[in-house]
Order: structure tokens, then C-alpha cells, then sequence
């Protein structure tokens, strides 16, 4: 009985229409990626949208020991007094230009890892190429801690490194706290940040120049371009869609600088221009105990980010005529 169903259900198949066939293939496969995809969704789920129920935080004066339920609701109170509060406003004004002043220099350098990827292709000897992509590679997968502690093995006042040379050498006469400078603090946290990401950043770019038509280099070559002038008209362009998108996507980033760097890099000299708004929050709410204050800042801070993301597609719309979500 089940042999005569099943035939049935298969000349049935065969006597469907075309477009029909399609449709319910359209559908099995969209089936089988949703499945696959359902465990990534419940994980993004479970950690990034199940915490949003710590915003109620923010319209409550929580004080650590005592229950949410029992604390007073004060409604928007923290979020104007964001605006009221002379102090408070200066404060995160200049958390704000610490933050865009160092996602800029981070938009600025994003060239970087363009031209590592550019220059490292360009290397014949493969031995030497896997060497450098190596070495620049692994510090990405180094924690801020122990960058702070290569820093301060090198830039100490007592045992650092440079001191040591620069004293031995006649050069200065005592040693200077470099880490403890405020000076150019927003330029060296950048540099810190390229010398730890560049070459991870450098991949994406690597993998687009391997998927480049190799006979437009060989038709450059018979047609007498130099290495340069192959680099600017034929690899730059085909690097240009990567870069956009990857651009855009950081722009939509432009506020969340993380907190990991500024924490152990951060000082008593240099906290003026280091503190980021991710810092400000952990400061004022873990150390300062002011949950409710950090909770309204950062739940500012999402939708701004949420703002920026829809501004980048816009203008990859405009730029690219391709929308990235």
C-alpha cells in the first residue's frame, strides 16, 4: 500500500507544473539553511538579546543589595540627566571626543591593512611570506593584557628596554614614563591597535586578491605595465569592493572602541583623554556603583550604533548600489 502511495506521490511530482517544482525545491532548501542556521540564531539570541532585559536598569535607582523590584522607578531621569547636569554633560562630551577621535584614526588607518596585503603578495620568496604573515598575525590572538605587558617590558621608566638603551647610548639621562604620558595618547592607542590587528585585518584582503583574474596581470605585463603600475590599476580596483564594505561596517562600529585596550593602557596621568564611552560605563557603573547612570549611557550608545549601521547602508546604497544588510 505504501509502494502504491508513494508512486503516486511521485507521478503526482512529475505531473506538477514547472514552476511549481521549483517553488517547492525553493522551499526545501530554504528549510535545510534555516535549520542549519538555528543554532547560531538561538546562541544570538541567548547572548546578545536576552541581556536587553538589563536596560530596566536604567529607568530604576538600582543600588547594589537591593532587589530591582524594591528599588524606585524614576522613569527617564537618568537619560535627562544627561542633558540637565552640567557636570555629566561635560563628562560625556569628553568621553564622546576621546571615542570619535579615536574610531576616526582607526577609519584613517584602515588603509593599512590594504596596502600589508598588497605588499605581501607582491613577496616572491614564499619561505619569507609565510614568516611575515605569521608574525603579524599572531597578535591578534594576544589578549590587551599581555600587550600591556610587552609594553610595559619595553617602555618602562626602570626596567624598560628603551630606557635602558637610550641611557647606555648618552641620549637621556634618566628614564621617562612613557606609558604614564599623556601625550599623543589618542595617536598611540591607534598604533597599538594596527600593530595587534594588521595582520588578521590583512586576511580578508589577501583572500580578495587571490579571486582576481590572473590573465589581466599577464595581459598588464605583455602590455608593458611595471609591478606599480599593475598593483594601482588592477589590484587596487579589485580590492575596492572588500574595502568599502569592510569601511562601512566600521563606520557603523564607530562608537563601540571596546574596553579591553583602554583598561589596562589607562592611568591616573592619561585617563582624561583615554577613557572611552565603553570605559566611562564600566567606570561609572562597576566602580562607581552608578548601574542605572551606565545602563542609560549605554543603551544611548546602541542606538546611535544602531543609527550609524543604517546610515553605512544608506551610503553603500548610494556608493555601491548594494546594501550590506
Amino acid at each position: 500500500m505504501s509502494l502504491l502511495s508513494n508512486s503516486a506521490v511521485e507521478k503526482n511530482m512529475d505531473l506538477a507544473p514547472a514552476p511549481l517544482k521549483k517553488e517547492k525545491v525553493k522551499m526545501k532548501k530554504g528549510l535545510q539553511l534555516f535549520l542549519i542556521a538555528l543554532p547560531f540564531l538561538i546562541l544570538v539570541f541567548v547572548f546578545s538579546y536576552l541581556p536587553l532585559y538589563g536596560w530596566s536598569y536604567a529607568f530604576f535607582n538600582f543600588r547594589p543589595g537591593i532587589p530591582l523590584s524594591q528599588s524606585e522607578f524614576v522613569g527617564f531621569q537618568w537619560f535627562k540627566s544627561i542633558i540637565s547636569n552640567p557636570t555629566q554633560t561635560a563628562e560625556v562630551m569628553r568621553v564622546m571626543k576621546n571615542t570619535l577621535a579615536i574610531s576616526a584614526l582607526g577609519v584613517i588607518t584602515s588603509v593599512l591593512p590594504v596596502t600589508f596585503a598588497i605588499f605581501l603578495t607582491e613577496i616572491k620568496a614564499s619561505w619569507y611570506k609565510r614568516i611575515v604573515q605569521v608574525l603579524t598575525t599572531l597578535p591578534n590572538f594576544i589578549s590587551w593584557v599581555l600587550v600591556y605587558s610587552v609594553a610595559f617590558a619595553i617602555f618602562s621608566t626602570n626596567n624598560g628596554l628603551l630606557n635602558h638603551v637610550l641611557t647606555d647610548l648618552g641620549i637621556i639621562d634618566t628614564g621617562v614614563n612613557y606609558l604614564a604620558s599623556d601625550n599623543h595618547t589618542w595617536l598611540s592607542m591607534c598604533m597599538w591597535n594596527v600593530w595587534k590587528t594588521l595582520g588578521w585585518s590583512a586576511i580578508m584582503y589577501l583572500a580578495a586578491i587571490t579571486n582576481i583574474d590572473p590573465e589581466l596581470y599577464e595581459a598588464a605585463k605583455v602590455d608593458g605595465a611595471g609591478r606599480f603600475r599593475r598593483i594601482w590599476h588592477i589590484t587596487v580596483p579589485g580590492l575596492m569592493s572588500t574595502y568599502f564594505v569592510l569601511l562601512l561596517l566600521q563606520i557603523a562600529n564607530f562608537i563601540n572602541n571596546g574596553m579591553e585596550q583602554y583598561y589596562v593602557f589607562q592611568n591616573a596621568i592619561n585617563k582624561d583623554h583615554i577613557e572611552v564611552l565603553d570605559l566611562y560605563v564600566y567606570n561609572i557603573g562597576m566602580l562607581g556603583t552608578n548601574f542605572s547612570f551606565a545602563t542609560a549611557i549605554s543603551m544611548l550608545k546602541s542606538i546611535v550604533s544602531v543609527f550609524l549601521l543604517f546610515f553605512a547602508n544608506k551610503m553603500s546604497k548610494i556608493l555601491r548600489g548594494e546594501s550590506i544588510i
